[in-house]
Formats: structure tokens, sequence, C-alpha cells
């Protein structure tokens, strides 16, 4: 399905000019499957000692396909307990997807953000990242990190280089498909220490842990390769993907990202 925003009209969508806007929403039978099985949750009567858990398996598979089109439920999908919520989330918004846009030029840019050490039950962090190319949004994650960090700037900086090796791989896909022109590249994030870290040479004790890290991101820095930038948490465009929102607060950001329904009314 192909659409613009304001018109919803289905237009032709090329490599070369990128003439047309183009709309991705969810595919519908995938959107009927999801919906048949919140119906049958309704009329069904939850067991008496595990109500929530009990239909994880079951939409676990359908959920991850939808993150595909739908960054707003990437961090809730990988939470057990609101599985139930996402579902009558969806059911909601039927029409939401991602919308690409002619914006004049192909600049890659990346935004990252952690929760430091909010998951209850190992205080493990939560990494996010989003990634623009040309103002569109191409590439999104979140994932519990792997070791629990000691500082927010850990948990930070961990994901920076996460973030840092997917712009990577977007350059030289760029590349292969001869896309555009080599600039720099942009890195944002929302936390000082993690950006002092990453322009520091110099190496304290406190940091030798992820020393890997720092050499391997200061590499990309020093040779201008790519670029770190501040933003004000409220403009953090990737703290959707760490934590749960309230309802205007993921508004705003999917209107950032570019996700919109298409069945709103104009």
């Amino acid at each position: 399905m192909l659409s613009g925003r304001s018109n919803r009209r289905q237009k032709t969508f090329t490599a070369g000019d990128f003439s047309g806007d183009v709309f991705f929403p969810h595919r519908k039978e995938r959107l009927e499957e999801i919906s048949n099985f919140s119906q049958s949750i309704g009329a069904r009567k939850p067991p008496t000692r595990r109500p929530r858990a009990f239909f994880r398996p079951a939409t676990a598979s359908h959920l991850n396909y939808l993150t595909i089109t739908r960054p707003d439920i990437s961090f809730p999908v990988s939470v057990v307990n609101v599985v139930i919520r996402i579902l009558r989330y969806i059911k909601s918004t039927p029409g939401q997807g991602v919308l690409y846009e002619n914006r004049g030029h192909i600049q890659v840019v990346g935004y990252t953000d952690a929760d430091w050490a909010g998951s209850p039950t190992d205080r493990r962090s939560t990494s996010g990242y989003c990634v623009f190319i040309g103002g569109n949004l191409i590439s999104w994650k979140s994932k519990k990190q792997d070791v629990v960090a000691r500082s927010s700037a850990e948990a930070e900086y961990r994901v920076m280089t996460l973030a840092t090796c997917e712009l990577i791989w977007l350059r030289h896909l760029l590349r292969e498909l001869r896309f555009g022109k080599d600039e720099q590249m942009k890195l944002i994030c929302d936390n000082q220490a993690a950006l002092h870290i990453a322009s520091n040479p110099v190496f304290h004790e406190r940091t030798k842990h992820i020393e890997v890290d720092c050499h391997f991101i200061r590499e990309k820095i020093t040779s201008g390769y790519v670029a770190t930038s501040f933003v004000n948490s409220n403009d953090q465009l990737a703290d959707i993907f760490t934590k749960s929102l309230r309802g205007p607060r993921i508004k705003y950001i999917c209107n950032k990202l570019g996700a919109y329904d298409v069945y709103a009314p104009a």
C-alpha cells in the first residue's frame, strides 16, 4: 500500500528521483490475525492463576513482525506483562505506519538513549536507538543490555557503540548502492558524560572496563566519520525505545519519527 500523508493517494516511488511519498502500514492479513486473536481473548474466560503470561507465546511472533513497521511498540513488545495492552493499542490504531518523504538531503543521523538499571529483576539497562537517512526513519532497535552497567554514562556509552555500528553498516550499504555522497554521519545523545568520554583522549581507571568501546568510537570521531552532538532529553527521539511513555509524549515522538495514522482526521 502506497499513500501520501495528506491526500492518501497511491503514488509511484523510484530510487532515482524520490518523486513521491511512501507509506508503510502493517500488512492487512497480519493485522486481521491479531485482531481475531484479540477478539478471542475477550470471549475466552481467562485462567485463574496466570492470565497474562498465558497469551505470550501465541502473540510474540505476530508482535515481533509488527515492530518492523511500528516503532512505537518496539519497547513494550519486550515486556511480558503488557501484551494485552499492546493488542488493544494496535487494534485502536490500524492505520499507523511510517511515512517516507523527499526532504532534499540524505544525511545519516542517529539518536541513542538508555534506561539505566530499568529492569526491576536484574537491574540491566535497556538500549534504544533510531537512525534517519534524509530525515526519514530507516532503522530502530530496543534491546536489554547483556551486562549490568555501573553508571548511567556506561549504559549510554554502550548504546552509542551499538548505534555507531548501525551507522557504519548503513553507510557501507549506501555506498554499495552508489547512492548519494559520503557525508559525515551524526550521533546524537542526551548524556553529557558519555559524550565527554567519547571525545576525551585520556582514559582513567573508571572507564577501563569499557575501553574497547571507547577506542572504537573515538577512532570514528577522530577520522571525521562520525560527529557526536548533545540533545535535550525533551527532544530525545530514542526515548520511546527505552521506557514506557504516556499518550501525549508518544504522539509527539511518533510525529517526529514520521509515524502517522492515515485514518486520522486532517
